[in-house]
């Protein structure tokens, strides 16, 4: 149990963690080019570790240098190709523990899939349904346990391009897709109704793939943008080149939000990514009238910048669907906003909560309930009425990582201060997550 008593104001400056979605990309697209890649500012975490085994178990070097303070290593990934000749040696079964990393869960299949033989089985704790059925029509040799739950058995075939239109929009999926595309015969076309983040597209083409997007003719609506195709065309290598990555928007915003609800705060976070589709807290928080300062650096591979958030009043507001892949990590702190808001939040369209390392939904309603909240749970989504703060309590990470650093920032905004149970979750995504908080909280 870790305690976190109330705030004064938070002070200070300091830079996120490595980006962990591009981390887990990185690594394992490297794996896939030929040749050697450095990878500087790679999140070295525990959910990022899980990959980093993968690639070496499936034959690719990587070698690391010491970690620093926020987590970041330098990684030097020895790629085996896309076709790499270690993939096809008669090992038998190769059984892959994917932990508690939906990327790596999800889009590693799709590599393994389009391979000409070979067999894996992928184990973790998130489901692979909506991985597994596009792979099959692509035509893949692929099972789960009852239809949707690891472990996931994975043999090489021949694949066919096909177009896949996602009912629910979601990266991982999109990704999984667009690595077996690389493999299959003919292009593979992926529409996606809203757009979601869009590393894996980056990397592909900046290493070499055929990968184009565009935006269809549908109507942007209210927080999100039209619908997207995007079309992979098969490719005999990818080629790395140097990649730095850029801090993680999702570990940032914990900070930002801090600094919005602990009265008399001023915080800078340098160094985050401000990828257009993984921002979407930032339109969430400006309609609430938060004070934001944004300023974004040159651009290279990733958009990147400083976020300066400063304590002020906060008004409520509705989140739809269509903005929810653009900031589905972080609708656990919409919640928390909404507490100190004048006015009733509401989250709708976000019933992919419901499948990630917790049932978000339920366990982010009932952790700030027990924490003085006002707040009930929709099917898909939840409703919050701001009462001027929370009282404080005790809150149950339930192995979250994020609601792990929930219950932490809500301690130092609380009337009473709460006490964290696994707050040792913090570590999937923001090792440093409680040295960088305290030191804020120090002034430092």
């Amino acid at each position: 149990m870790t305690r976190f008593d109330p705030s004064g104001p938070l002070r200070g400056e300091l830079r996120p963690p490595p980006d962990k979605s591009i981390s887990h990309r990185a690594a394992l697209i490297a794996a896939m080019s030929e040749g050697t890649v450095e990878i500087s500012g790679y999140l070295n975490a525990a959910d990022t570790q899980s990959t980093r085994q993968a690639v070496q178990q499936l034959g690719a070097g990587a070698e690391s240098s010491a970690s620093d303070r926020s987590g970041a290593i330098d990684l030097r990934v020895e790629g085996i190709g896309l076709r790499g000749p270690g993939l096809h040696q008669d090992q038998g079964t190769q059984v892959i523990d994917a932990g508690n990393a939906g990327t790596l869960m999800r889009l590693l299949p799709g590599w393994l899939a389009g391979q000409e033989r070979g067999e894996w089985v992928l184990d973790g704790d998130r489901p692979v349904d909506r991985v597994s059925e596009p792979l099959r029509e692509m035509g893949a040799a692929v099972k789960c346990r009852e239809g949707r739950l690891p472990p996931l058995d994975v043999r090489g075939a021949a694949l066919r391009g096909i177009a896949y239109r996602m009912p629910v929009a979601s990266a991982q999926v999109k990704s999984c897709v667009l690595l077996a595309g690389l493999l299959a015969e003919g292009e593979t076309k992926i529409t996606e109704p809203a757009p979601t983040r869009d590393h894996t597209e980056r990397l592909l083409s900046a290493w070499g793939a055929n990968v184009q997007t565009e935006q269809l003719r549908t109507l942007p609506t209210l927080g999100g943008g039209p619908a997207r195709r995007i079309t992979v065309q098969p490719a005999e290598r990818l080629t790395g080149s140097p990649l730095d990555v850029p801090g993680d928007f999702s570990s940032a915003a914990f900070m930002a939000v801090a600094a919005t609800i602990v009265e008399g705060s001023r915080v800078r976070i340098t160094g985050v990514g401000l990828n257009p589709t993984r921002v979407g807290l930032l339109g969430i928080l400006n309609r609430m009238g938060a004070a934001l300062e944004v300023d974004e650096d040159p651009e290279r591979f990733e958009p990147t910048g400083t976020i300066g958030a400063l304590h002020g009043p906060l008004e409520a507001t509705r989140v739809h669907g269509e903005e929810v892949p653009l900031a589905i990590d972080e609708l656990p702190l919409a919640a928390l906003l909404g507490c100190f808001a004048n006015g009733t939040t509401i989250v709708s369209g976000a019933e992919e909560l419901r499948r990630k390392e917790s049932d978000r939904i339920a366990t982010v309603v009932e952790g700030l309930r027990g924490l003085g909240a006002e707040i009930e749970a929709t099917e898909d989504g939840f409703a919050v009425t701001g009462r001027g703060g929370l009282r404080g309590g005790r809150l149950d990470a339930h192995g979250d990582h994020r609601l792990a650093m929930l219950g932490a920032i809500v301690g130092l905004a609380s009337r009473e201060g709460v006490e964290v149970e696994g707050m040792h979750a913090a570590a999937v995504s923001y090792p440093g997550f409680e040295a960088d908080l305290r030191a804020l909280a120090q002034g430092k």
